[in-house]
């Protein structure tokens, strides 16, 4: 049944992208602006705007994660977000309705990830990014509305706001799509699911 439902969004996502996405030119050229750029295809809230690339932090990596609040929660905790920047959390916040909030300036870096120290190769090979995916190089993005049912998957507007966010942070920090990590892949977290797995191995799906 959660296979069938993901498969669903899938589908649905990527008939919602079709007509406004941009080409991956455009996309590219976009990734390198500054300020609170229009990114077609993507509803972005900007909280915290994009400054010259060049003086952001070295993002090496994109952590998934899902946190346990209801649909209509992203916007509380990206504004908390904004107000702390360095509190548990991520830079980049996904409605369920796709609208996705930067919440924080690209060279600071929010308190997410619990030191890599996953070690088991339960879900990926660990041995890349065992005490080597932390916070200080990557970036967050958290998907709200698994509440109260953890397992619930992502929307199909969160399916398509994540397919064009992954090509604009790879494009914009440099990213290889091998970079892209679930938090369940790099720490030890919550046991009764896999949280952001199902995102990252889609994002991991998509081509170069």
């Amino acid at each position: 049944m959660m296979i069938s439902r993901l498969l669903a969004a899938v589908l649905a996502a990527l008939i919602l992208i079709a007509p406004a996405a941009a080409t991956d030119a455009e996309l590219a050229k976009l990734a390198r602006a500054s300020g609170t750029p229009d990114i077609p295809g993507l509803k972005m809230v900007w909280l915290a705007p994009w400054g010259d690339v060049g003086n952001a932090k070295a993002w090496r990596n994109i952590i998934v994660h899902q946190t346990e609040g209801p649909a209509g929660s992203a916007r509380g905790g990206a504004e908390m977000q904004t107000k702390n920047p360095t509190r548990r959390g991520v830079t980049l916040w996904v409605e369920t309705d796709g609208t996705v909030y930067w919440a924080v300036a690209e060279n600071l870096v929010p308190t997410h990830g619990d030191g890599a120290n996953r070690n088991d190769n339960k879900y990926i090979d660990n041995k890349p990014t065992y005490r080597q995916v932390v916070r200080d190089n990557s970036i967050g993005v958290e998907f709200a509305g698994n509440y109260p049912d953890v397992t619930t998957g992502p929307t199909a507007a969160q399916v398509a706001a994540w397919k064009i966010l992954v090509q604009i942070l790879r494009a914009r920090y440099g990213i290889p799509l091998d970079h892209v990590y679930a938090h369940n892949w790099i720490d030890y977290k919550d046991a009764r699911y896999c949280e952001g797995c199902w995102l990252a191995t889609l994002a991991r799906t998509w081509e170069e």
